[in-house]
């Protein structure tokens, strides 16, 4: 078990790539280690840390005693600020509250009116599951189970069904239209539902483009994602819906000597279904053009692909930060709550009423499942109570990754006496921490840190929200401040 997951994780970092994280900047910033004794000195240690990091915004955190639940140091523990992706923490403890650490995603094709002598007399449905980690290998794998099963023709439609989530055109509407972090949600999912842009000089000049589905196996060209070369020099990208294709130009003028880049989908089960057909056609089976199907008919199971079970999934999730996975994970148990959800911001409404009748959160009040959204907000009380109860039911600690030390210069601190498990969280003038510490002395403590600059967060522009002037600086000055709280900590409470 422990090989397979660790190939599913290294598989989704590779697939993923770095246009599939939650606004992850591109560079690590970490912190600067200071010395502890300066950090804990003083009765109002906490309240001077905060003043010296001179942090543009505001500064809240909690930490607490996981064993006791004691909360032991606070500076507005019950005000609400923006989580970014430390939301992914508590999206992941309503998931396997609902749905159970073993739950897996099935993605199945279908044939109605029968299948005789290799014929499907009616329509093959390709119909989606939930499954936020369907990638290329996994629909040529249910091509060859077709063919497999005899299948060499089907004499009515092909149709695509999405219908178990709703469909949602991006997770933040806020967000450029070129970032790969907010695609489209719908109850079907490929590659992330992002599609791969590829361009090179072309021998004769000019530029050779290409937009595909690619995987390490395959690479199927789709027509339900286009590209067009501008000569301009900017915007860099421009995006319009025709007919249920995506249609993007790019600026000539920027794309240097070649390149790639991950592009959002629009239409997740136009998408599928195009890549699907390209394989079962590889496989002999002509398939007409995808359409949608409203619902799902009675019909014939012919081949089906799980997923991995939820717990390895939601460790990817947190590792990687991917928004695409919290989303349908999030909306997938809302709908196993009761009923299938009619938003995004519906899914999270009702896994903020979860969050309050289990863990008390009652300040907490979040727009979607990743963290994502503009208006997400959370306290850092709620969270830390939250965690300690997650911890005494040995929820969510083994699925966080480490938090790494640094030295001054950014490098690692190998042996470092505090050990931290943590869920981060990275927005334009938003940084959060939230997680698990183990002092020197072995003391466990929960903790939750968010950092915001709301009002010179609400004056960036739509169209340069993807990397803005300054916030770079402001969050490797948030990240410190991180890590001078989690020190004082442990020379506090660790003693």
């Amino acid at each position: 078990m422990t090989s397979r997951r660790t190939f599913l994780l290294s598989g989704l970092a590779a697939l993923a790539g770095s246009s599939a994280l939650a606004n992850a900047p591109a560079v690590s910033l970490r912190p600067v280690a200071r010395r502890v004794s300066s950090l804990a000195a003083g009765a109002d240690g906490l309240k001077a840390l905060l003043a010296r990091a001179n942090l543009p915004g505001q500064a809240v955190c909690a930490v607490a005693d996981v064993k006791t639940g004691k909360l032991l140091e606070s500076s507005g523990q019950a005000k609400a600020l923006p989580p970014a992706s430390v939301a992914k923490a508590l999206t992941a403890l309503y998931a396997l509250d609902v749905l159970g650490a073993d739950h897996r995603f099935e993605t199945r094709i279908l044939a109605t009116g029968g299948v005789a002598g290799g014929i499907v007399k009616g329509d093959l449905i390709l119909a989606g599951g939930g499954d936020p980690m369907l990638n290329t290998d996994h629909l040529a794998l249910l091509a060859k189970a077709l063919k497999n099963a005899g299948v060499r023709e089907v004499r009515g439609r092909f149709l695509v069904w999405d219908g178990s989530l709703p469909a949602v055109r991006t997770i933040d509407p806020g967000q450029p239209d070129h970032v790969g972090y907010s695609p489209a949600v719908s109850g079907i999912a490929l590659n992330f539902n992002r599609v791969h842009f590829e361009w090179k000089r072309a021998s004769g000049g000019g530029w050779a483009i290409t937009m595909d589905a690619r995987t390490e196996k395959y690479r199927p060209e789709v027509v339900n994602a286009q590209m067009k070369i501008a000569s301009r020099s900017g915007p860099v990208y421009t995006y319009a819906e025709k007919g249920g294709v995506d249609h993007w130009t790019v600026a000539g003028k920027a794309l240097g000597k070649g390149g790639s880049r991950w592009l959002p989908v629009r239409n997740p089960a136009a998408y599928a279904g195009d890549v699907f057909r390209t394989l079962a056609r590889a496989n002999g089976i002509k398939l007409d053009k995808a359409k949608p199907a409203k619902s799902l008919p009675q019909s014939q199971l012919l081949a089906r692909h799980h997923s991995p079970p939820l717990d390895v999934m939601l460790k990817a999730m947190l590792k990687y930060s991917n928004n695409l996975m919290a989303e349908m994970i999030g909306m997938s148990a809302t709908a196993a709550r009761g009923s299938r959800p009619a938003s995004l911001k519906d899914s999270a409404a009702e896994m903020n009423r979860w969050a309050a009748g289990k863990y008390g959160m009652s300040g907490t009040r979040l727009v979607d499942h990743s963290g994502l959204g503009e208006a997400s907000r959370m306290t850092p009380g709620d969270l830390t109570g939250a965690l300690v109860a997650a911890y005494r039911a040995g929820r969510l600690k083994p699925l966080l990754k480490p938090f790494r030390m640094r030295d001054a210069k950014g490098g690692i601190v190998k042996g470092h006496p505090i050990k931290v498990a943590a869920k981060t969280g990275t927005l334009n003038f938003v940084s959060g921490l939230g997680g698990f510490m183990t002092a020197a002395d072995g003391t466990e403590l929960a903790f939750a840190i968010f950092t915001a600059d709301q009002k010179t967060r609400a004056r960036i522009p739509r169209a340069q929200r993807e990397r803005p002037k300054g916030a770079r600086g402001w969050n490797r000055r948030a990240k410190k401040l991180q890590q001078q709280l989690i020190e004082r900590w442990g020379a506090v409470y660790g003693s």
